[in-house]
C-alpha cells in the first residue's frame, strides 16, 4: 500500500540544553537506555509547594473507542508487562477514576513532577489509525513517545536550575541538572521512539506542556490536532491551533518501517515543525490537554460548562480536577455515539463540502490541571 499521508477515519536532536557550569548531560544509560521513572501517586499528582508560589492539581481520564469488532485482536503484541515501557504504561493506567476503562486505545499520556519539584510536565499523544491498514498497531508509537517524554521531563528543571545566591560559589556549583523546554523534550522523545526496536513503525500527534511552579509560566510544544486550552474566569482564554495538512489529516511524527519502499510517498513531519507557546498563568486557571477525540465531539462552551458545574459541587481541589476530567471524557463518549447532536467534526466537514452526521467515534484522553497561587 502506498500513501502520501496517514488519514484518520471515519471519512470515505537534542537542541540546546541550558546547563549550569557544573551541570551534566544524561549519562549514556540515561540517554539511550531505559532507566526507571519514579512511580507516581495512584491518587493524585501535585507538585510540592516548598517555597514556590504555584501549585498544580492534576487529573487525568481516558477511554478507548468502542470496539466495532469485539473479537478483533491487536495487530501487534503490546509492550510486555515485564518490559520497562509496559510496566510504566500499566502504572499510568492503574490510577482510580470515574470512567471505567483501563485501555486508552491508540491514545496515551504522561504526567510527572520535574526535577526538585520545580514544576509539572504532562502531555498527550494520539496514534494515527491509518497504520492499521498496514498491519501496524498505532498505540505502540504513542505509548513509547509519552514514555520517553516522561523520562526526560522528570530529570530536568522546569526553568533555570535554582540556586541560593547567598551561598558560596562552590556550594552553588553543586546544583545539578538543566532546563528543558517542551520543544526540546519532544525532540528527545521522538528520537527515543526511533531507537525503540519494538516499535516497527507508526505515527502520532503530540502535545507536551511544562508548568513552572516558581514563575507560573506555561510552556508548550504541539504538533498535529491534539492540543490544549486554558479556561480563565469561565471563558476560553486560549486554545492551541491545530496543525493539519488537510481536513482530517493532522501533522504527525512518523517512524517508517525498515523497508520503506511501500511508503516512499509518505510525508514525515519533524519535531522542528511543532508550534511552541508560552504564557503566564493565574490563580484559578484550568489547563486542559486533550486528543482530538474531545475536540471533534465537544464544543468549548460545553467543556467550560462541565468545569463550572463540577467546581460548584464542592469537594477538595484534587477531587474536583479528577471529576472534571472524568465528566469531560464521559460527555465526549456520549456525544460521539449521538447521531442527532451536531458535533464540531460535523461542522468542520461541512466547511469542507463534506456530509457527516453526529459525533466521531474515537479514543479520547484528557489531562487537566488547576492552578493555585499559594503565596
Amino acid at each position: 500500500m502506498s500513501f502520501t499521508l496517514l488519514q484518520r477515519s471515519p471519512l470515505s536532536p537534542m537542541s540546546r540544553l541550558i546547563l549550569r557550569k557544573s551541570g551534566r548531560l544524561p549519562s549514556p544509560l540515561h540517554a539511550w537506555g531505559h532507566p526507571p521513572i519514579p512511580q507516581l501517586s495512584a491518587v493524585r499528582w501535585t507538585s510540592s509547594i516548598m517555597s514556590r508560589p504555584y501549585k498544580f492539581h492534576i487529573g487525568a481520564s481516558w477511554a478507548g473507542k468502542p470496539e466495532e469488532d469485539p473479537q478483533a485482536a491487536r495487530l501487534q503484541a503490546p509492550f510486555p508487562a515485564s518490559s520497562v515501557i509496559g510496566k510504566w504504561r500499566n502504572e499510568m493506567l492503574a490510577r482510580p477514576k470515574g470512567v471505567v476503562s483501563k485501555d486508552a486505545g491508540e491514545d496515551f499520556f504522561y504526567i510527572t513532577n520535574m526535577r526538585n519539584n520545580s514544576g509539572v510536565s504532562f502531555g498527550v499523544a494520539d496514534g494515527v489509525g491509518g497504520w492499521v491498514d498496514s498491519g501496524i498497531d498505532p498505540s505502540l508509537f504513542s505509548q513509547s513517545l509519552m514514555y520517553h517524554a516522561a523520562r526526560y521531563s522528570q530529570t530536568a528543571w522546569a526553568g533555570e536550575p535554582e540556586i541560593d545566591p547567598t551561598q558560596e560559589y562552590e556550594e552553588r556549583e553543586q546544583v545539578e541538572g538543566w532546563e528543558m523546554t517542551p520543544y526540546e523534550c519532544l525532540q528527545l522523545a521522538y528520537h527515543g521512539v526511533m531507537r525503540e526496536r519494538f516499535v516497527q513503525a507508526g505515527s502520532s500527534t503530540a502535545c507536551l506542556i511544562h508548568l513552572n511552579a516558581s514563575s507560573g509560566i506555561l510552556r508548550s510544544a504541539n504538533i498535529g490536532d491534539s492540543g490544549y486550552s486554558i479556561i480563565r474566569s469561565s471563558s476560553m482564554s486560549y486554545k492551541e491551533p491545530v496543525q493539519t495538512h488537510f481536513f482530517n489529516c493532522p501533522k504527525q511524527l512518523t517512524k517508517l518501517p525498515g523497508n520503506p519502499r511501500r511508503f516512499s510517498r509518505t510525508s514525515v513531519d519533524s519535531p522542528k515543525e511543532a508550534a511552541i507557546h508560552e504564557t503566564k498563568l493565574r490563580d484559578g486557571d484550568i489547563v486542559i490537554a486533550y486528543t482530538d477525540g474531545l475536540t471533534d465531539n465537544v464544543f468549548p462552551t460545553e467543556i467550560i460548562a462541565i468545569c463550572s458545574l463540577v467546581a460548584r459541587s464542592g469537594g477538595s481541589e484534587d477531587e474536583q480536577v479528577q471529576t472534571m476530567a472524568d465528566r469531560i471524557v464521559e460527555y465526549a463518549r456520549l456525544s460521539m455515539a449521538d447521531r442527532k447532536k451536531v458535533s464540531p467534526f460535523e461542522r468542520e466537514a461541512a466547511r469542507e463540502g463534506m456530509f457527516y452526521r453526529g459525533g466521531k467515534v474515537d479514543d479520547v484522553t484528557v489531562v487537566l490541571a488547576l492552578v493555585r497561587e499559594t503565596i
